[in-house]
């Protein structure tokens, strides 16, 4: 396969997340012969804030007052960053963007604003809204087995004086841990759980979109595109999962989803993520075929 012909992966990371959770994705990628980028959208990775509250030992008063440098960082602001991404990702070949969880809502965006920049577009237990926004879905019988107040334990400060989400992920308190690994890796190990935990960061926008922000069917519902089910998801359920395959179906039945399904929860598939790389690998064969199906 020419450079020209070959795919990028473009890696759109969700809440409280960065690039750097994607490492061992993009190394099985490399090593199947993939090209990959991860994104940090604005307000993550390096551009992140880490108040030294936040070190141990920790001065939670001081923590729910620091400033943070993703305040007033918007959902348009996430797309526009990752419609640059896409644009200079595109000069190379065909463009693939995965997205995880709250990353789907940036994806659904920028796919609404530039179709032509995404050869297909891919969620893995990713936000794609239609008939509802976000926040709304959170109200629906599809999540009430989500369990907000475990992980609510766990914030700080007031996010409408700090205006942002505050995350205190460095707690020692059991009860908030016991219940971080049951929402993100309880198929993981304790071991693997911390390790992950401590690539999240402390802060999150609170940006969750309009109804102008749900996937359009001019524009959105052009790209080829698939979903990703992950089996054990206790953070965005199974059937939000395929709740969003149904109503992503229905506004453009000439181009349903190609589904795809993992035995993961929210955040296993990144960190034994071979398995996602190899139905990755097929999405991308699939995405290079003359029909595109």
């Amino acid at each position: 396969m020419s450079r020209q012909m070959q795919p990028t992966f473009v890696l759109v990371h969700g809440a409280f997340a960065n690039s750097f959770s994607f490492a061992p994705l993009q190394a099985e990628l490399g090593l199947l012969g993939h090209r990959s980028v991860a994104v940090d959208l604005p307000g993550h990775g390096f551009d992140a804030t880490y108040p030294r509250a936040y070190q141990a030992p920790q001065d939670l008063g001081g923590l729910a007052t620091a400033p943070g440098a993703i305040k007033g960082v918007t959902l348009a602001d996430n797309a526009a960053h990752l419609i640059g991404i896409l644009e200079r990702a595109k000069r190379n070949g065909p463009v693939i963007l995965v997205s995880h969880s709250r990353g789907g809502m940036t994806a659904t965006v920028a796919a609404n604003q530039r179709p032509d920049l995404i050869d297909r577009i891919v969620y893995v237990s990713a936000w794609c809204p239609v008939d509802l926004d976000v926040s709304a879905y959170y109200a629906e019988p599809e999540m009430a087995t989500v369990d907000a107040t475990g992980l609510a334990s766990a914030m700080v400060g007031n996010p409408a004086e700090l205006g942002l989400l505050r995350s205190n992920f460095r707690t020692a308190d059991p009860g908030a841990l016991a219940a971080f690994k049951a929402a993100f890796l309880a198929d993981g190990t304790d071991e693997e759980f911390l390790v992950l935990l401590n690539t999240f960061q402390p802060d999150e926008n609170l940006d969750a979109g309009t109804p102008d922000d749900r996937a359009q069917a001019d524009t959105w519902g052009r790209i080829p595109k698939s979903y990703i089910r992950l089996t054990e998801d206790t953070s965005v359920p199974l059937a939000m999962q395929d709740r969003m395959i149904r109503e992503g179906d229905a506004l453009t039945p000439e181009n349903p989803y190609d589904v795809r399904t993992l035995t993961s929860s929210h955040l296993k598939w990144l960190v034994d993520p071979a398995p996602a790389a190899r139905v990755l690998g097929e999405i991308a064969a699939l995405s290079l075929s003359p029909t595109g199906s």
